[in-house]
């Protein structure tokens, strides 16, 4: 097994039970680093020492990712032209925050049988938005049952 000690410095190809004597020696641990090379690669280092130091990486990866939420507007059939532009506001909001937005109208009683003047609705409400910031729709309006529903987000 080719050895390298707690400094980096590379002790060469030596026994495995001489690596675990020497490790001990040292009151360290035996790390196998690379199994699969010829021969197989291991490092004397504190164990616990080398997953505090790789769980602070972990750790700092997650905090610099950062989520894509899916933030929700409803609209409604007879909603004005005010309401619209409070949801065109809160949309604009949430597309600078680099979240997507669903946008939902849920059709009620005789509403339902004018689907196609929903969608135009939706339609001029991301077209709206589309004026202020490049959108991109994630998914072309659906209709399920009474509900109409569809996802933009920001081009990159």
């Amino acid at each position: 097994m080719r050895l390298i000690d707690e400094t980096g410095e590379n002790v060469g190809v030596v026994k495995t039970e001489e690596a675990l004597r020497m490790a001990r020696q040292k009151e360290l641990d035996l790390i196998e680093v690379s199994p699969k090379a010829d021969p197989p690669v291991a490092r004397i280092h504190d164990y616990n020492k080398l997953r505090y130091q790789e769980s602070k990486e972990r750790k700092k990866m997650k905090a610099r990712q950062k989520k894509v939420e899916i933030k929700g507007l409803r609209l409604s059939f007879k909603m004005g032209q005010g309401d619209m532009d409070i949801r065109k506001k809160q949309a604009l909001k949430f597309l600078n925050e680099n979240d997507k937005v669903k946008i939902e109208m849920n059709l009620r009683g005789r509403e339902r049988q004018h689907k196609r003047l929903a969608i135009e609705k939706i339609e001029q409400l991301i077209q709206s938005i589309n004026e202020e910031i490049p959108v991109r729709k994630e998914q072309n309006v659906q209709a399920q049952g009474g509900r109409l529903s569809t996802v933009i987000a920001k081009q990159s």
